[in-house]
């Protein structure tokens, strides 16, 4: 079964409340050393999130860029640079997850946005933990012995219908090499698709019997 962000998240958060003060949250984030928190209100809902890129706008002055978008950018700027309070300097609203959702549904979310890490929430939006990219990644520590099991029993033999025992299955590092027949093109693919996207797998070498094109 694939794991869920519950399973992985940290449920240890440091968090800070919307009203924290510049210098205080400089002193979080380095003390911890993290590089962003979410930010809470007085109910615990995640209302944003605050990062050192947020903070390091009081210490550039970058170029303004040409163009309609320039007033814009600079009044946007300037508030940063002039913000005293979590509130103020915060990304807002923060992309969250929950942690019932799945551990590849967070990775894809991280790697469509370019983040690194999600507040994990319960229903009422309230903080429960935090999910990192190293979090998303604990997922490829699965023994070996785990991911044959569940390509041996699961998927050949449950969700294929296909006799495990007349294939050769192997797994090394989280690589599996499969052998053995397979009677139609579109079945072996589907087959070496769905066990590339088991839990914990790494990559998959195909050793399968299986006409080499399809049969339309």
């Amino acid at each position: 079964m694939a794991a869920t962000v519950g399973e992985v998240m940290t449920t240890s958060v440091i968090a800070l409340r919307a009203d924290a003060d510049y210098k205080e949250i400089v002193t979080v984030l380095r003390r911890y050393r993290v590089s962003a928190c979410p930010v809470i209100d007085d109910g615990d809902r995640v209302i944003g999130l605050v990062s050192e890129a947020d903070l390091l706008c009081k210490l550039t002055d970058p170029e303004f860029p040409a163009g309609l978008e320039r007033l814009n950018w600079r009044l946007r700027q300037q508030n940063k640079a002039n913000a005293l309070a979590a509130e103020q300097l915060m990304t807002s609203p923060a992309i969250v997850v929950h942690p019932w959702a799945l551990v590849s549904e967070a990775a894809r979310e991280m790697e469509q946005r370019q983040i690194k890490r999600l507040p994990v929430v319960d229903q009422q939006t309230r903080l429960v933990g935090i999910v990192t990219r190293s979090d998303v990644l604990s997922v490829y520590e699965r023994p070996d012995a785990d991911i044959r099991d569940e390509v041996t029993k699961v998927i050949l033999d449950e969700e294929f219908g296909l006799d495990p025992d007349v294939f050769d299955t192997g797994v090394t590092s989280g690589v599996v090499t499969i052998a053995g027949p397979v009677d139609r093109f579109e079945a072996a693919l589907r087959l070496l698709a769905r066990i590339r996207h088991a839990e914990g797998v790494v990559g998959v070498r195909d050793r399968l019997n299986y006409p080499r094109c399809s049969s339309r």
